[in-house]
C-alpha cells in the first residue's frame, strides 16, 4: 500500500458540496491499493501510522504520535498514488489494484485505524471529492509497503 501522510490542524472532504468526513488536529492519509497488497500490509501500516512521532512535544520537536495527542485521521482513497511517471506525459496507473480490491483494502485500512483507538473520518472510495486541509508544518511523509 502506498499512503501519504499529512499532519493537519483540520481537513475535510467535500462530496458535491457536502461534506462527506472532517477531522480537527490529527492526520490526512491519502491511500492507494497497489496490486498484490493483502490485509496484513494494511495491519502493519496503520499501527504504524498511529505510532509515528509527528507531533511537537512540549520542546518542539517531532516526538509524539497522533495516539499521543489524541487526534484524528481522515482516510481518503487516491489511486493516482500509483502513477508511472516514466514513460511519455500521460501517468499509468496499472499497479493500482483493482477497484473492487482497492475498495475492500481501502474499507480495511480505515478500520484498522479505528482499531488503532484513532477516531477516523473517511471520504467516499471511486467519488469526486474535495479535499481541504490546513497543513501543520508543513509535515508530509510518503509511506510503501513491500509486496
Amino acid at each position: 500500500m502506498r499512503a501519504l501522510i499529512q499532519r493537519v490542524s483540520e481537513a475535510r472532504v467535500d462530496i458535491s458540496e457536502a461534506t462527506v468526513g472532517e477531522i480537527g488536529p490529527g492526520v490526512l492519509i491519502l491511500i492507494c491499493a497497489m496490486q498484490g497488497d493483502t490485509e496484513a500490509q494494511a495491519d502493519k501500516l496503520a499501527a504504524k501510522i498511529a505510532k509515528l512521532r509527528i507531533f511537537k512535544d512540549d520542546e518542539g520537536r517531532m516526538n509524539k504520535s497522533l495516539k499521543d495527542i489524541g487526534g484524528s485521521a481522515l482516510v481518503v482513497s487516491q489511486f493516482t498514488l500509483a502513477a508511472d511517471t516514466s514513460r511519455g506525459n500521460r501517468p499509468g496507473f496499472s499497479t493500482a489494484a483493482a477497484p473492487a480490491e482497492g475498495e475492500k483494502l481501502y474499507e480495511y485500512f480505515a478500520a484498522q485505524m479505528a482499531a488503532q483507538d484513532v477516531p477516523v473520518a473517511t471520504g467516499r472510495f471511486g467519488a469526486d471529492m474535495q479535499v481541504h486541509l490546513i497543513n501543520d508544518g508543513p509535515v508530509t511523509i510518503w509511506m510503501d509497503t513491500e509486496t
